[in-house]
């Protein structure tokens, strides 16, 4: 395909394949930055960082997770030091997640390999247009259920 050569406006004007097709960038893109494994890190990581400590089932529910999946990630984030889990005092069958200074650590680097794909992927775009594409991506999905991260 040439360079003169564009997929047709029909679809260049669904939101939809646009958001696909970024979405597609995006994933090879932080591939090159982050194994699968630390992309879950980077998701339980920041939740935690932002909202302190949470639930297993309360992060599952944050990101859009399995049970299953949460508690696979938490398992082993407690394993290398990143997070604590502690039995609820409340319900002692649910596990308490906290970060450690060590996940702490990790989160710092995670966030700047996650700004390196970011400014990789959005190079085309001055800094308002960043701010602004963020905006209307949260409003977006700020209308729809979690969905896996």
């Amino acid at each position: 395909m040439t360079e003169s050569r564009r997929p047709p406006a029909a679809l260049r004007h669904l939101v939809s394949w646009q958001a696909g097709r970024v979405a597609t960038i995006g994933a090879r893109l932080t591939a090159q930055q982050m194994p699968l494994e630390a992309r879950s890190d980077f998701a339980v990581l920041a939740s935690l960082d932002e909202h302190g400590s949470l639930s297993q089932a309360d992060l599952g529910r944050l990101l859009g997770l399995d049970r299953n999946n949460v508690n696979a990630i938490a398992v082993r984030l407690d394993a290398d030091r990143l997070v604590t889990r502690t039995p609820d005092p409340e319900d002692r069958r649910r596990n308490i997640v906290t970060i450690t200074a060590a996940g702490d650590a990790r989160l710092r680097d995670l966030r700047e390999r996650a700004a390196v794909v970011q400014r990789e992927l959005l190079a085309g775009l001055t800094p308002a247009e960043r701010d602004e594409l963020v905006r209307l991506l949260d409003t977006v999905l700020a209308n729809h259920p979690a969905q896996p991260a």
